[in-house]
């Protein structure tokens, strides 16, 4: 009753219909889209870094990667970038109980990303045989190592692009900063729920 009484309704009286939903895509220069979402995304607590082709993407894993060990999916535009050569990262699994091993005793998950969004700084992540949902879940850092081509303006343009996920994947995980939550005490606290740290790797050029 007070509900109702919030909405300005009397009892038996049926709801209005509502309008029907639009898609708000802003058009503006895209070589923005991937400034405006590494201050997103930093914003939420991850760091983004910027190179300009695949080659570049070995040196910044391998400083981040010093002393840990790594799992990295089997997407391609990861092989594109060589890292699956680099020291104490394992990949190619095809069996899933391995990589559930592999993903509990790893410090670093290494993905790709379907796609991204500019406007929150979020991953968007197809889950597939190449790009199980565990490697950007469980191990306690996820990087993501994607090229600027799969960059979004926001979720109305993903919903453009991909109207009905559930026709290519499972599940379509959209990952925005750090797992957090604050639901004890409202006590922030990072790492609950998924990894506690995130990096983002955008190519710029030679990104397909």
């Amino acid at each position: 009753e007070n509900v109702r009484k919030a909405l300005g309704r009397a009892a038996g009286l049926l709801p209005t219909t509502l309008a029907a939903p639009r898609l708000r895509i802003p058009i503006s220069d895209r070589h923005r889209y991937s400034t405006l979402f590494g201050q997103n995304f930093e914003k939420l607590g991850g760091k983004s870094f910027f190179v300009r082709e695949p080659g570049g993407v070995a040196p910044i894993l391998s400083e981040l990667l010093q002393g840990k060990r790594a799992v990295a999916s089997n997407a391609p535009f990861l092989t594109a970038c060589g890292i699956a050569g680099l020291p104490h990262v394992q990949s190619g699994f095809n069996d899933r109980e391995a990589l559930r091993a592999a993903c509990v005793a790893a410090d670093v998950g290494i993905t790709s990303a379907d796609y991204a969004l500019a406007e929150t700084g979020t991953l968007v992540m197809l889950a597939s045989p190449d790009e199980p949902r565990l490697i950007s879940l469980l191990p306690p850092m996820h990087i993501a190592v994607f090229p600027r081509s799969r960059m979004l303006a926001n979720l109305d343009e993903l919903l453009a692009v991909l109207p009905n996920p559930a026709e290519q994947s499972s599940a379509m995980v959209l990952i925005t900063g750090p797992s957090r939550t604050a639901d004890i005490e409202q006590i922030l606290v990072r790492g609950v729920h998924g990894p506690g740290e995130i990096y983002a790797v955008i190519v710029e050029e030679g990104s397909e």
